[in-house]
């Protein structure tokens, strides 16, 4: 059956629909109401070609123009009066993809803002406790400027880079403007620690002495250091997911390992600092812990990037103000080592989907490697050698093949997820979060390892 109405309103005005002189069309099958968009083409193309030669508008233009108005007229007109859908929710197909529809559970996503959300919370209402002893004249002679502007500093670095996570998650940022994203949210720590600190002597290690004596000034290329820290920090948390509670689990044992070091540390000759990151953490800890709680196989919420900003972040700055950077970057051993494999993807030596999460199998339950196919000719000599040197080393899947488009080669997407897979076979999600778990908790024991042992052969201790 078809209904047809005539009124050039109609293509300007949705809601003139509603009175039998006005314009659409559809044709109604099944009792669902479908536009026949080829004829309505003819006919706009017909009755209103002079329309569109006074305007001086292409007669293409109009017609594309005036299909689409009226197809949303047409949508808009069906909720006001026009012939509905009936729907039988007991019997007919409808209704079952109905009942179908209602058993679908959907996951909230980008909740790393609620948990980012109660952090800065909390740590906002205890900014006075680190100076309550300066409310009694006699306990404080001097106000600590600089410890209270540490603190307002690094709240601003994390707060910013919440912010602009959750930009990131709204809007589907480009990954050039993720490389950018923390360095400009990283730019009020690195103020914090000029007008602060202002130090940017380092000491050099034992093996390198003889060549660059004992001290070294790295001057602004510290700074540039520590702003490629930030970048670095967010990023790698970022990489490394993709799997139910894989982002919020690898920050909780990095943050637990912090936690575990300020407190070795507090009998040092730096414990101002370390108790500036306990301020930090120890919130960290606990808002993260909750999050992982939901976030954990099956996840009931996705943590989104703004928790990997937010985590990436938080981690930076009590590494940069609180002097410990290095021991920092010996808790992200596993984050290091999926930036090394990936490397060729992430600079596109090798093409690099967008996503490249390990593939589900439907039958099995499993997940398997996702690859990344793409023609022989359009890759580069360095990436044609790179993938060459990988295959050999048996450390990437790389396979060759023609198909109607030519020749053609894919390689699984290079992440350490991915990489596993690839040694252990198809897993269940929950085992290979699981053991991606343990991977980052030995890469702590091997950190502090490393910290209080291995460090003797390139520091005096």
């Amino acid at each position: 059956m078809t209904f047809k109405y005539n009124r050039l309103t109609s293509l300007t005005n949705p809601s003139a629909l509603e009175t039998p002189d006005n314009t659409v069309y559809f044709e109604q099958e099944n009792k669902r109401p479908k536009l026949n968009y080829p004829m309505l083409a003819d006919e706009v193309k017909g009755s209103f070609g002079n329309v569109a030669e006074d305007a001086h508008l292409p007669s293409t233009a109009f017609i594309q123009t005036a299909v689409y108005r009226t197809g949303a007229a047409y949508m808009l007109g069906n909720r006001k009066g026009l012939p509905p859908k009936k729907t039988d929710r007991h019997n007919g197909k409808t209704g079952r993809l109905k009942r179908k529809r209602q058993k679908i559970r959907k996951s909230p996503e980008a909740q790393g803002v609620i948990s980012g959300a109660v952090f800065l919370i909390i740590l906002f209402c205890f900014i006075p406790v680190p100076f309550l002893r300066c409310f009694v004249e006699e306990q404080c002679p001097a106000f600590p400027h600089d410890e209270f502007v540490e603190l307002i500093g690094s709240l601003l670095a994390i707060c910013c880079m919440i912010f602009l996570g959750f930009a990131d998650d709204v809007l589907n940022l480009r990954w050039r403007h993720k490389l950018l994203l923390p360095t400009m949210a990283s730019l009020p720590l690195l103020m914090v620690y000029f007008t602060n600190f202002g130090n940017t002597t380092v000491v050099v290690p034992k093996p390198f002495r003889v060549l660059l004596g004992m001290h070294l000034d790295l001057g602004i290329l510290y700074y540039v250091y520590m702003g490629m820290l930030a970048v670095f920090c967010t990023n790698a948390i970022n990489i490394l997911a993709g799997i139910n509670g894989i982002e919020a689990g690898q920050s909780l044992v990095i943050a637990a390992s912090i936690i575990v070091f300020n407190i070795v540390e507090l009998n040092g000759d730096y414990r101002d600092d370390h108790i500036f990151s306990l301020y930090f953490m120890i919130p960290f800890f606990f808002t993260t812990l909750g999050l992982f709680y939901h976030n954990w196989y099956p996840s009931r919420v996705f943590v989104g990037d703004t928790f990997c900003y937010f985590a990436g972040m938080t981690f930076a700055v009590v590494g940069i103000v609180g002097h410990f950077s290095k021991t920092m970057l010996l808790f992200f051993i596993p984050q290091v080592l999926n930036f090394l494999y990936s490397l060729p993807q992430l600079f596109h030596i090798v093409p690099c989907p967008r996503h490249r999460l390990p593939r589900l199998n439907p039958s099995t339950g499993k997940l398997e490697m996702s690859y990344s196919k793409f023609k022989t000719k359009s890759l580069s000599a360095l990436g044609t050698n790179i993938l060459k040197a990988v295959k050999v080393l048996r450390i990437v899947d790389v396979r060759s093949g023609r198909d109607e488009d030519g020749e053609y080669t894919e390689c699984n997407n290079m992440t350490l997820i991915n990489f596993i897979i690839k040694l252990i076979g198809p897993t269940h999600e929950r085992n290979l979060t699981l053991l991606l778990l343990l991977i980052q908790v030995l890469g702590s024991v091997i950190a502090f390892s490393i910290r209080y042992q291995l460090v003797r052969l390139f520091y005096d201790v």
